[in-house]
């Protein structure tokens, strides 16, 4: 969750945002903040390729986690979570890691550590995944599914 507040923030976000105004901003921000912009002695130009790493990072990341990207992945993310099995998980401070036995890994941002117990304490995990997170929580896909497992 801290991730999307951060990129939000940089992108002048609130709420939800469509693609083409996150594309807009994007190439805004590129064009103040591209490294070429500054000369190599100058004090910004080292902020300016941290930031433009940075704005690339973050576009990328609001795309992949964008309703209408969502929408359009929509059809693979309901195959995967429902004719796959959990194959392996991770879970560090708010984000949840899903491994598919597809080979499609999935991140779960805002899942708290009490309702990361129960699931890993759960003896049907998928079952409890597809009640209490799947559709609970922003989610993204980290990881493609291996196209010969499909």
């Amino acid at each position: 969750m801290k991730r999307i507040k951060e990129y939000k923030t940089l992108f002048s976000v609130e709420g939800e945002a469509t693609l083409k105004e996150l594309k807009t901003t994007y190439r805004n921000l590129v064009k103040e903040w591209h490294p070429d912009k500054f000369q190599a002695d100058d004090n910004k130009a080292l902020e300016a390729e941290t930031m433009s790493r940075r704005i690339t990072d973050g576009y990328h990341f609001l795309v992949s986690i964008n309703s209408e990207t969502k929408a359009k992945n929509l059809e693979a993310f309901t195959n995967t979570t429902t004719q796959c099995t959990i194959a392996d998980y991770k879970h560090k401070g708010l984000l949840l890691e899903i491994t598919f036995t597809d080979g499609s890994t999935y991140e779960y941002f805002g899942v708290n550590k009490g309702l990361f117990i129960k699931f890993n304490n759960s003896d049907k995990q998928m079952r409890f995944a597809k009640r209490s997170i799947f559709s609970a929580f922003p989610y993204r896909q980290s990881k493609k599914a291996s196209p010969d497992l499909v």
